[in-house]
């Protein structure tokens, strides 16, 4: 009788969303805008048994990674779904934020995990303009409006303050691992300078829970015939026929630049 009613012999299925690349603004990039969809239907959709995260993000936007870590973590708890992260090349910085949103983190024994900092990079160009005979000509109101301008020497005052902000911003992700991660994390070293680690290592500093690939961890965990329902943003038709051939150039240099801070 049972085989005769179909959705009384339905598999358990697990939303598999990907998350890849740098987090930010840029069209190529992962941002809250862009997953928002896919999250929302990833959760809704088929009455899943849990959500699964595959993660491979060097990192970017706090703003971004907070935005998705929390849209994450609210359906979560909404609909009593567990979240079950599993890292491939890298989930650092922000990369791991968006890890920490799930309630458990799986990785390979290559996976590079961690680099829990801020970073803010610019140029200089002031003596170069110099050179060429180029005079900077800059107006504002406000005395802060024009901070770190490139084409004009620092000042000791705009680098204090960016020091402040990066601070701040800090004390956020730290306290978002500590809040995610709480009493799995050691105390023997300093989790949250910056550095990262791989595998069996992480695992050991309370970063991850263990080593584990998504399709046999899940089929330990929810049976054999687990269903798996891959989400994933989908590229409009403009970018599919080089409508954003430029900006999607620029795009991968950045990714690329992102990524080989990890030696990926």
């Amino acid at each position: 009788m049972k085989n005769m009613i179909p959705f009384l012999n339905r598999h358990p299925t697990v939303a598999v969303i990907r998350l890849s690349g740098a987090i930010g603004t840029g069209a190529r990039a992962l941002n809250d805008e862009g997953m928002a969809p896919v999250i929302e239907k990833a959760f809704a959709k088929g009455k899943p048994v849990a959500v699964a995260l595959i993660i491979n993000s060097p990192g970017g936007s706090p703003a971004q990674s907070s935005l998705i870590g929390s849209r994450i973590r609210r359906l979560a708890d909404e609909k009593e779904i567990p979240v079950h992260a599993f890292v491939e090349d890298v989930a650092a910085s922000g990369g791991y934020w968006l890890a920490s949103a799930a309630d458990d983190i799986w990785l390979d024994d290559s996976s590079v995990v961690g680099s829990i900092g801020v970073i803010a990079a610019t140029f200089g160009a002031h003596e170069f303009l110099a050179k060429q005979g180029f005079e900077r000509r800059v107006h504002t109101a406000g005395k802060s409006k024009s901070m770190l301008d490139p084409f004009r020497p620092e000042k000791k005052e705009d680098i204090e303050r960016l020091e402040g902000i990066l601070s701040q911003l800090h004390d956020t992700f730290i306290a978002q691992i500590k809040s995610r991660r709480g009493d799995k994390l050691t105390d023997e070293i300093d989790l949250f300078t910056g550095e990262f680690w791989l595998g069996q290592k992480a695992v050991d500093l309370g970063l991850a829970d263990g080593l584990g690939h998504a399709v046999p961890k899940l089929k330990e965990l929810y049976g054999e015939k687990v269903k798996l329902a891959r989400y994933g943003r989908k590229r409009g038709l403009f970018q599919r026929f080089g409508a954003q051939i430029i900006d999607d150039a620029v795009g991968v240099m950045e990714e690329r630049a992102a990524y080989a801070r990890f030696g990926l």
